[in-house]
């Protein structure tokens, strides 16, 4: 079966990394933008509420305190799914990701010279891990349907573990 890879204009760093890198890897700009996104929902509710001069003196009549408070949970986990498909589209290679690509490199390098596996162990099967894989893959994209987050370290990640110095592995490319 050919294999398939999808042309990007940056370097793939990983085609499915895990949460926690993903988190680890935030930029100052993914903060501000999980900020804005968080102060941006409840404000909006505010502005959008119609309001008579007359009823804001009374708080009885008009009180918004839990529509701006379920506002304000619901902008913080709307901000976090964009700041976190933000940074996974750097790992994919979709946008400008020197940076994250050189952390990459000296953690991962790092890790091989220790003698330890690229992206950690885990303790299920390696089946079970193929479908963890198969599920995450690209779910950043479907966070509007259903959020699912990689937290299974397997070593299906589409880039050859040679270049950080591993031995090359028989799951160095994405084998669907």
């Amino acid at each position: 079966m050919p294999e398939k890879f999808t042309e990007t204009p940056y370097p793939l760093i990983d085609s499915d990394p895990h949460a926690s890198r993903v988190i680890r890897y935030f930029r100052p700009s993914d903060y501000a933008v999980w900020a804005g996104a968080t102060g941006a929902f409840p404000s909006a509710l505010y502005c959008w509420h119609p309001q008579i001069p007359t009823e804001m003196a009374d708080p009885a009549k008009t009180s918004m305190r839990t529509a701006l408070r379920l506002g304000g949970f619901l902008g913080f986990f709307g901000g976090f799914l964009l700041a976190y498909q933000r940074s996974s589209a750097r790992f994919w290679g979709w946008s400008e990701n020197k940076r994250e690509e050189e952390r990459d490199l000296a953690e991962l390098t790092q890790r091989a010279a220790d003698g330890k596996p690229l992206y950690g162990e885990s303790p299920q099967p390696l089946w079970v891990q193929g479908n963890a894989y198969r599920n995450s893959l690209y779910s950043q994209l479907k966070f509007s349907v259903f959020p699912m987050f990689n937290l299974v370290n397997h070593p299906f990640h589409g880039t050859n573990p040679a270049k950080y110095g591993a031995p090359a592995s028989e799951f160095s490319k994405d084998s669907n």
